[in-house]
């Protein structure tokens, strides 16, 4: 009797009107995937992308999978995917291409589970006129006889040659491999490090010029390894393309858009396993190519939350990220100069140490420059988990995180997503590590700007479905948010039954969509807007017509979505039918991308969004 007065409840219309409405869609069996990625395209359906959806044996089959769901029909089509995209970056380009970059080449291995010893081997080229191919299965040999094998092809360019008055001096190029031993258990373990390899089958002047040093070689926990790989989607096709690989494997990476256009690509665990030491690159759409940036190296743990301001060549790191990383490095939120490469710390935050699986994301549209830090926990299996919400205002004179309005829960893997009514819907999470113990948070409330620091924190209606680590969560062009995957570690209370992966999607409809009338219409509007420029739309409620906004089609994995926010665009009725825009002329404002256009009524009721692209 009492979950049918809830339900009688939560599926009455007052209650909608102030809370709104979650629906859960169970997609055929043959149409399921383990989403970790989810992103909006410019035709308006979402992919998401699997990959090997955190399974090995998918890994080891190469069943690799992505779901093309389409929201405004609820058709879906699989895809499969020419790599493993599992827990690579994405984001979406100029064009409407959705790059990903990086992904698996190596699933862990740990502490127990390691058969053979493995580790760095540092591959050194002497002779500056050729380079060398190291292909799967190259033998390394240590002075005692230990054999050691590749697992992964590689390529060691020719040495660097200087002209000098005397000759020339010659620096040896170098490439670090995975190698695992020849021999399984502790027979195969080589600990002093910098022995020099040789390499099996090399003709003797080949060998004095291409050899190994070998760092520690051991069975301790070998972490993921990152892959060199990256793709585009194409929207129209529907098709996967590859692109140039990046400079450095990359496995948990961020790709933050730039306001030209550009994505800078950061952080990620290399080829070995180990968090890339700062080595930053730049994305350029328009050659299809990455290219380092040798002048940027500020460390960040995997997945950092970083983000473009309106400040030029200013980027803020919020400190939220999701993995891996020591404790006492790349923590500290700050603002990232790109003209210096110095990262200067922000304070001010509660519970600086659990930014581990929190959120950030902008607090109403982008020109406010105000940003919000919500949940967390410690860093790995921590069960610390904070309840904060704290904001920062980029644009204060001395920029500082004040304490604003806290969850009633704590919770980490919390998802963020921007409204264009200018709220912030929090939802999901769990209090633990991966949902340990039952303890999934199934509630969501709805952050408004205005109200003080952090805004004010209203109830919205509870989710059905659980969701923690690899949790997602985009907006929809119609005004509701899809959320997708949830990968928990557990199955039951106390910790004995294997975590089972949600395949169920669960779409949110806001308050405002139940507000009863006729909600505001596109009837025309262009599907290019250049910036400073003064453009029509229209729309037979121009007269009830109280925001306009942009919202840049969103990208979402792991609790980072960098590419997501609004941009309040002026706007004054030129008659009953028309509108007329006055866009930013400011790049850091109005950066190049694709959004959705939508007009906000008087009652707070958003159109349905019509796709935009700024060149």
């Amino acid at each position: 009797m009492q979950d049918w007065r809830y339900q009688q409840l939560i599926n009455s219309i007052e209650y909608q009107r102030q809370f709104g409405k979650w629906d859960v869609l169970e997609l055929p069996v043959d149409q399921r995937v383990n989403a970790i990625h989810s992103a909006l395209l410019p035709s308006g359906k979402i992919m998401l992308i699997a990959g090997s959806g955190n399974k090995e044996d998918m890994f080891a089959t190469r069943a690799l999978k992505s779901l093309l769901y389409d929201p405004a029909t609820g058709a879906s089509k699989v895809i499969p995917v020419p790599d493993d995209m599992f827990c690579a970056g994405q984001t979406l380009l100029p064009d409407g291409r959705l790059l990903v970059a990086g992904g698996t080449a190596r699933y862990e291995k740990l502490d127990g589970a390691v058969t053979y010893a493995g580790g760095a081997m540092r591959v050194k080229n002497e002779n500056p006129d050729v380079g060398r191919d190291i292909p799967v299965g190259t033998e390394f040999v240590s002075p005692e006889g230990k054999a050691y094998r590749t697992i992964r092809p590689n390529v060691v360019p020719p040495a660097t040659k200087v002209a000098t008055r005397t000759g020339a001096t010659v620096t040896a190029a170098e490439e670090r491999v995975f190698v695992e031993a020849v021999q399984p258990g502790p027979q195969g373990i080589t600990l002093q490090p910098g022995l020099q390899f040789a390499i099996t089958g090399l003709d003797p002047a080949a060998a004095k010029d291409v050899y190994g040093l070998g760092e520690a070689l051991t069975l301790d926990k070998q972490n993921y390894q990152g892959t060199e790989a990256a793709y585009t989607f194409d929207p129209v096709a529907e098709t996967w393309s590859r692109v140039d690989d990046m400079d450095f494997a990359r496995w948990y990476p961020t790709l933050t858009p730039l306001p030209n256009g550009d994505v800078l690509t950061l952080s990620g665990l290399d080829n070995i396993g180990n968090v890339l030491n700062g080595e930053t690159e730049h994305f350029d759409p328009r050659t299809n190519r990455f290219v380092e940036d040798k002048q940027l190296t500020q460390y960040f743990p995997t997945y950092p939350a970083v983000f473009a301001t309106e400040q030029p060549n200013r980027l803020f790191y919020s400190g939220t990220n999701s993995g891996y990383g020591p404790a006492e490095a790349g923590r500290l939120p700050g603002f990232w100069d790109l003209d210096t490469n110095v990262l200067t710390p922000v304070p001010g935050l509660r519970d600086p140490n659990l930014l581990e699986t929190a959120g950030s994301a902008w607090l109403g549209p982008v020109q406010d420059q105000r940003m919000v830090v919500v949940g967390g926990g410690g860093i790995g299996e921590s069960p610390l988990t904070t309840a904060r919400i704290d904001e920062i205002d980029l644009d204060s004179p001395e920029p500082a995180f004040r304490p604003g309005p806290m969850l009633p829960d704590p919770v980490r893997y919390p998802n963020l997503t921007t409204l264009p009514d200018d709220s912030m819907l929090i939802s999901h999470g769990s209090r633990d590590y991966r949902g340990k113990g039952d303890s999934d948070v199934l509630d969501a409330h709805l952050l408004r700007p205005e109200g003080g620091p952090g805004g004010t924190l209203v109830e919205a209606a509870d989710p059905v479905v659980g969701r923690n680590y690899h949790g997602q969560a985009v907006l929809l062009p119609d005004g509701r948010v899809l959320t997708a995957g949830s990968d928990p570690l557990f199955d039951d209370e106390r910790n004995t039954i294997p975590g089972t992966f949600e395949q169920r999607l669960e779409i949110y409809t806001p308050p405002y969509l139940f507000q009863g009338g006729k909600r505001p219409e596109i009837t025309s509007a262009p599907d290019v807007m250049r910036r400073g420029t003064t453009v029509s739309v229209q729309t037979p409620d121009a007269e009830r017509i109280q925001k306009v906004r942009l919202m840049r089609l969103m990208s979402s994995t792991h609790v980072t979505a960098v590419d997501q926010f609004s941009v309040a665009v002026e706007a004054r009725a030129t008659g009953a039918d028309s509108l007329e825009l006055t866009l930013p002329r400011e790049i850091e404002t109005m950066q190049v991308g694709n959004y959705m256009l939508v007009l906000v009524d008087d009652r707070g009721v958003p159109s349905v969004g019509s796709m935009v692209r700024v060149p």
